[in-house]
């Protein structure tokens, strides 16, 4: 019998919480794992209570031809990293790795290198995040 690889297996688990997502451009999905447990998950999408860009049909970043990794705060979603280390709390982060899955919603194509933004990066630092996993390898912090 063959088993697929812990790496697999957690960007299998990211890929299938970034179908949740609610941006109209990219499917982030990305989770905690702290001593082989998944303790956090999160996509990219509305804060909670607000209205979706899936709902309305309408990103102002889309509209506004504001290319990928600028204007964050033209954006009302927040980043699957963000709310995975939200979901899990600090404590369960110190030491943990973040496995990101990434996806483009117009081709369809997986983001192979799916990488966090400036905002996301400081984020994942003063969680204790040890590493970003993605379907290309591993970085270490």
């Amino acid at each position: 019998m063959s088993r697929i690889s812990k790496t697999d297996y957690y960007l299998g688990i990211a890929r299938a919480v970034c179908q949740r997502s609610t941006c109209l451009r990219h499917r982030y999905g990305s989770i905690v794992v702290l001593k082989d447990e998944v303790v956090g998950t999160g996509y990219n999408g509305s804060p909670r209570g607000e209205v979706n860009c899936c709902d309305t049909n309408k990103c102002y970043r889309k509209e506004h031809n504001i290319p990928a990794g600028e204007q964050y705060e033209h954006c009302v979603a927040s980043h699957s990293e963000t709310n995975s280390i939200i979901s899990a709390g600090r404590k369960l982060c110190m030491g943990a790795d973040l496995y990101l899955y990434g996806e483009d919603i117009e081709t369809g194509e997986i983001m192979e290198v799916p990488e966090p933004c400036p905002i996301c990066m400081g984020i994942i630092k003063n969680a204790g995040i040890a590493r970003i996993i993605t379907q290309k390898g591993v970085v270490c912090l």
